[in-house]
């Protein structure tokens, strides 16, 4: 066993012996089981963590021995090299993933889809979160981009989000708190992790409230690639442009670069035709960059979050 197989395997016991079984301790996890990419390299220690003890355990344990752990949801924004990630990966599960509704409030943990979520909305007759109902992810990673569709986002329906912040502290964060705007919220300028999220919607007919969703689905279903593993949209809307557009009068759509291909259904995404690494993917991105950048002058930025060593 090499030095650094040997490194992974003597975190990951040792934090196993930390949070015993209030979490599953894996060592050299492929990364690629956990994005919607499908693409990414091992990471030395992955934890799913199942309570909020555990979590502070290991954050506090972490951030004493200087490596802050990495936290992922669904991995739907995450793009991870091909050697990996070195220290600590972690997802949240047990009760971070549970959904509830109180009143005219969806209370649902961070690691809960938010397509799970909007559906729980829908059976109680909230009105709200319709337009979550088809994007991939978490609901911690929806809250933490601000992430939206259909004329909607995150920012219109927060209400409160709990978080461990990087003293190792809970506290709840008003919707005022979490500075919202284009695909970004204040959590992303300091070491958070968003835990918990109640959202405050309002009654409306679950019959509309269905059939609006059900719209949503079918539309989004009819222009991206749902077929083929992806990371969404790639890029952030410019102001005044629209991405997939752009895109496809620049002549860039079906373009490869290895396993990585703009995709031929909808110019604003990125899919793996297979086999696709995290290098085909960047290098296709700084391709479609450059050619906007020469026909548009317009400085496409990604929504993607690269991690990990080449």
């Amino acid at each position: 066993m090499d030095e650094k197989k040997l490194a992974a395997q003597q975190l990951c016991q040792r934090i196993q012996r930390l949070l015993g079984a209030d979490a599953s301790v894996y060592c050299w996890e492929p990364m690629s089981r956990h994005t919607t990419f499908g693409i990414g390299g091992p990471a030395d220690c992955f934890v799913e963590v199942k309570t909020e003890q555990a979590l502070r355990r290991l954050w506090m344990d972490c951030c004493r021995k200087g490596h802050e752990p990495l936290i992922i949801g669904a991995g739907s924004n995450l793009l991870v090299r091909g050697g990996g990630i070195r220290g600590v990966v972690v997802k949240l599960t047990g009760v971070f993933s549970a959904v509830e509704v109180v009143g005219e409030r969806v209370l649902a943990g961070a690691a809960a889809a938010l397509k799970e979520v909007a559906s729980t909305a829908c059976m109680a007759g909230l009105t709200g979160l319709e337009f979550a109902i088809g994007i991939p992810g978490s609901i911690g990673g929806a809250v933490y981009m601000n992430a939206g569709a259909y004329g909607g986002q995150m920012a219109d329906v927060v209400d409160r989000v709990r978080v461990l912040t990087e003293d190792g502290d809970y506290c709840e964060w008003s919707q005022k708190d979490l500075g919202f705007d284009y695909r970004r919220s204040s959590l992303q300028d300091g070491s958070h992790v968003i835990v918990r999220v109640a959202f405050g919607l309002h009654s409306g007919d679950a019959e509309q409230i269905k059939a609006t969703m059900e719209d949503y689905t079918l539309r989004r279903a009819a222009k991206q690639p749902l077929d083929l593993p992806s990371a969404g949209s790639v890029f952030k809307r410019p102001p005044g442009h629209y991405v997939g557009a752009m895109v496809e009068a620049a002549g860039l759509k079906g373009v490869r670069v290895g396993g990585a291909q703009v995709s031929e259904k909808h110019a604003g995404f990125i899919v793996n035709r297979g086999g696709a690494s995290a290098k085909d993917v960047l290098e296709l991105i700084e391709l479609v960059q450059t050619e906007i950048r020469k026909k548009y002058a317009v400085d496409l930025e990604t929504e993607l979050k690269v991690v990990g060593e080449d």
